[in-house]
């Protein structure tokens, strides 16, 4: 094997991963091959790397993970339902008819935003052309606004798989991750107040829309009410779980909180709509993108074991902090290229964030963790708003038949504000030591 420096086996490694992804080899795919590179780069027999890949796939919380990003995948099946949707859809126009279009632009999409669905997008798409259905608003200012206020809450939104795969590599309690990333949703928020609305809020406060709101009553309690006790169960039980059961280490009360939380909703789900059994429930889990979803967030858990069992990284960090390299560039740098060349925020997580809690790790880094991950996610994050290849942004712009550069034009001002604004609480919690 060529002899070089460890970060340079781990950097050439990492764009191995994004180049495979670029040739359609799937993302889950590419992480776990990465990993096994790493054990073989790293000096490991290929009788030594197969010992590693099987102590990663025996991992408790490997399993225990998939479980819960399986039951995640159907809940956001039946959140997506036409019925459900519509339930959804009658609140923000409620909220929207009464204080201005302005405010229904932002509702629509961040309500089906809650949902961790596939090109959930194109499901809000529809709604945003309701409210502004007037032949003087560019295509290009629609797909923005639809596509920026779409993506607020998944930062933090505990059921979304980047939070998932995030929570499992900083090793970081439910509260800590929330209340550091939970700022970026409203600095989001007014980002896109202030670049994609307020230059038109004469005409959105001015003109309503003709399109009839719809009454928005008990269904929209009972679709809601699933989501809220999977959020309390999240928030709440660890500390009980670690009473009852004090042999569970802190990562496995978090996933076990989740797990029994989201059988409960999906019991709450079961209960609410008699057409849905068991076996029509996991239907659709034998799906490409089902499959897709849970190999990605398998793959996540196999790359970090890998990875710590290549030892590379102590090594590499070792040699930074000597070379006086500023690994704050790494934290930065490795999510924003992952999630502009994956386009999902599982790629960035997945193929940085274990690297990065390495890094920060070792000795001399002063890297802590609510600044590291403040740092990294939203670096990351906005890589993937901007990237060509997002689902989301294409959807929606097949939806409303709009051009790329004008649309980046659009949201460029909003991802540079959130650039900035991961800076500042990176600077904000490492002064506090956080």
């Amino acid at each position: 094997m060529l002899n070089c420096p460890p970060i340079l086996k781990i950097l050439a490694i990492f764009l191995g991963m994004l180049a495979l992804t670029r040739f359609r080899v799937p993302l889950g795919l590419a992480i776990i091959l990465g990993g096994v590179g790493l054990n073989a780069w790293a000096g490991h027999t290929p009788i030594e790397v197969l010992i590693s890949l099987g102590a990663a796939l025996k991992q408790s919380y490997l399993w225990m993970l998939l479980a819960i990003t399986a039951l995640v995948v159907e809940f956001g099946r039946y959140m997506s339902q036409e019925r459900n949707a519509q339930a959804i859809v009658a609140l923000s126009r409620r909220l929207g008819g009464r204080h201005g279009r302005l405010w229904s632009l932002i509702a629509a999409p961040l309500v089906i935003g809650l949902v961790p669905m596939p090109a959930g997008a194109l499901f809000s798409a529809p709604m945003v052309q309701q409210v502004v259905d007037e032949e003087h608003w560019a295509p290009e200012w629609k797909t923005a606004v639809n596509y920026w206020f779409r993506h607020v809450v998944e930062y933090w939104w505990p059921i979304y798989p980047v939070v998932i795969i995030s929570l499992t590599v900083f090793h970081m309690e439910t509260w800590q991750y929330v209340l550091a990333l939970i700022a970026f949703t409203p600095v989001t928020l007014l980002a896109g107040y202030l670049f994609l609305l307020r230059p038109h809020q004469d005409r959105l406060m001015c003109v309503r829309s003709s399109a009839p709101a719809e009454p928005a009553g008990r269904r929209f309690v009972v679709v809601i009410l699933p989501l809220m006790v999977i959020i309390a169960s999240v928030l709440l039980l660890p500390p009980i779980l670690s009473q009852g059961f004090p042999f569970l280490n802190g990562q496995l009360r978090k996933m076990l909180a989740m797990l029994i939380g989201m059988l409960l909703g999906l019991g709450m789900i079961l209960r609410d709509d008699g057409g849905w059994s068991v076996r029509r429930l996991f239907a659709s889990l034998a799906g490409r993108h089902s499959l897709n979803i849970l190999l990605t967030v398998g793959s996540v858990a196999i790359f970090q074991s890998l990875l710590d069992d290549s030892r590379l990284l102590p090594t590499a960090g070792r040699e930074l902090m000597e070379a006086g390299f500023p690994v704050v560039l790494l934290v930065a740098g490795l999510p924003l290229l992952a999630g502009l060349i994956t386009g999902v925020a599982s790629g960035f997580a997945g193929m940085a964030f274990p690297l990065i809690v390495g890094l920060m790790s070792q000795e001399g880094a002063g890297l802590t963790p609510m600044a590291t991950l403040a740092l990294a996610f939203g670096f990351g994050y906005m890589g993937m708003m901007l990237s060509p290849i997002h689902l989301c942004l294409l959807v929606t712009r097949d939806y409303f038949s709009s051009s790329l550069i004008p649309i980046y034009r659009q949201i460029l001002p909003c991802a540079a504000v959130m650039l900035g604004f991961s800076l500042v609480l990176y600077g904000v919690f490492r002064a506090f030591g956080w």
